[in-house]
């Protein structure tokens, strides 16, 4: 009997997810961006679910790769590019396009050759300032690239740091247009925050992440209210049930105190399933589809949860952790992180299933 801890991924959901996304940005196609193992939800099974997606957008050579062998045709983009001019002739061999970010990528691509030529995304620091060309010296950069023998097509691109929060898009979109006006080339900018809340970046191509998988971009505006739907679900069983008095102490450094009589539930799932360890009591779980919190702290095989809304709980009984009916973002906010760092931690020990 394996242990009772399971992530179900709903391939319905996905498909539906990425309908929504196209919808809000009809005129634009679509880059899919499955980077992270497709955020902890498995690479080849998110691609096969989202084939209506235009192409797919990750980080790795090795998992770019693995979809062409695994006979992906469409366009893949590496967002990060490549590292060293052998990276480049696999880029070639596999028909893969690539973000262009430093000149150190520029001086690889003029030094080599190629068995064909390669799309190249162009990108522009406009305020992440993180990755991409100053705006000042964008234009010569893109012409240096349009001479290059080993380039196919130059898409411009840049990336939005507060496109979900209150600062929004204007002065980074303000920058873009300005450093690429006159240039004429297909552009990309938005990512899920943008293709939701700000239809003046859709352009050419957008870039959906996040919202793919169904959780919101916005702290303000939950998933459901966006008309998104959880893929995936973490769900675990009671194993054990227990009876507190007042002052008994539970788990590690006895950090929870029942101040009253209590029924304790023991969940097996904890850190090491990818479970958030510094979830405060008070992080929300259902048990049995009802409604409850985390009660001390959470400890490598199991977290413990507060089973008086639920008096019928025993042991085999169902504790969703996230996913159907608790959405990742709530529990994420509980746990003062992103739903993004919960999604991608699911460790490779914890059994794997899809529907739909």
């Amino acid at each position: 009997m394996p242990r009772p801890i399971r992530a179900t991924f709903d391939l319905a959901a996905f498909r539906e997810n990425l309908a929504l996304a196209r919808a809000r940005a009809r005129h634009a196609r679509t880059w899919a961006v499955v980077k992270a193992n497709a955020y902890g939800h498995g690479l080849e099974r998110a691609v096969r679910a989202l084939e209506a997606a235009d192409g797919f957008a990750l980080l790795d050579l090795n998992d770019a790769v693995g979809l062409r062998e695994a006979g992906v045709t469409k366009p893949i983009l590496l967002l990060e590019g490549v590292f060293e001019a052998d990276d480049l002739q696999t880029v070639g061999e596999h028909g893969l396009s690539i973000v262009i970010h430093d000149r150190e990528q520029i001086a690889l691509l003029e030094a080599v050759r190629l068995p064909t030529r390669v799309p190249v995304y162009l990108k522009l620091n406009s305020g992440m300032n993180r990755l991409g060309f100053a705006p000042e010296h964008y234009r010569k950069v893109f012409e240096r690239l349009a001479r290059s023998p080993v380039v196919s097509g130059i898409t411009l691109m840049t990336h939005f740091a507060d496109a979900d929060g209150p600062s929004g898009v204007a002065e980074q979109l303000h920058r873009f247009e300005a450093a690429t006006a006159r240039i004429d080339a297909p552009r990309s900018l938005a990512n899920s925050a943008a293709v939701l809340r700000f239809p003046e970046t859709h352009f050419d191509w957008v870039r959906p992440g996040i919202m793919l998988y169904g959780c919101s971009p916005f702290a303000d505006t939950s998933a459901a209210a966006i008309g998104l739907k959880p893929v995936m679900t973490l769900a675990a069983e009671l194993i054990a049930v227990r009876d507190l008095r007042p002052g008994d102490r539970v788990g590690y450094g006895g950090a929870f105190v029942a101040d009253r009589p209590m029924r304790l539930g023991v969940v097996a799932c904890g850190y090491a399933d990818g479970y958030p360890r510094h979830a405060p009591d008070g992080t929300p779980v259902l048990v049995n589809g009802v409604r409850t919190r985390t009660v001390g702290r959470v400890s490598m095989d199991m977290l413990t949860v507060d089973l008086d809304p639920v008096p019928a709980a025993a042991v085999g009984t169902t504790v969703t952790l996230w996913g159907d009916g608790l959405s990742c973002d709530e529990v994420a906010t509980a746990a003062g992180t992103l739903s993004y760092e919960l999604l991608c931690k699911i460790t490779a020990r914890v059994p794997q299933m899809a529907r739909g």
